[in-house]
């Protein structure tokens, strides 16, 4: 199985069945978990902005953090910013960066010819990633 996890969490509904997926593996393997949440911001011409707080993010991180510790796994997390569309990249670099064996991470639902029209994130990784991806619907 897989000793060390990446697990990348946004602010959908999907975030907690993916931080059980990775809870189930972690605790098969007796692995360790790294959660990341990325702030996609957007340049404009007075900087960069995100439509998310800084620290909703950070609670969304530290809610999963803690529901692994709870379940006896060792988890680390993070909250980085990211520009918008560079997350597949930030994601997968953090992976190898933790030597992660597999990313698991949640699919906000979009149809294939949405999901390309939009530049679904999870279908970046997929394509990207030199490891296994467990998307979660």
């Amino acid at each position: 199985m897989y000793e060390k996890i990446q697990v990348a969490i946004d602010d959908s509904e999907i975030a907690e069945r993916v931080v059980e997926a990775a809870t189930q593996m972690a605790a098969l393997s007796h692995g360790e978990v790294w959660v990341l949440h990325l702030r996609e911001r957007e340049p404009h011409k007075f900087g960069v902005t995100s439509g998310e707080p800084t620290d909703v993010a950070q609670a969304a991180v530290d809610a999963a953090v803690g529901k692994l510790a709870s379940a006896g796994i060792e988890a680390h997390g993070s909250v980085r910013d990211v520009l918008y569309g560079y997350a597949a990249r930030e994601i997968i670099g953090d992976a190898k960066a933790h030597d992660a064996g597999v990313i698991v991470m949640g699919s906000r639902g979009r149809g294939d010819l949405s999901g390309l029209l939009v530049g679904s994130t999870a279908h970046k990784v997929i394509h990207l990633a030199d490891r296994p991806v467990l998307v979660v619907r």
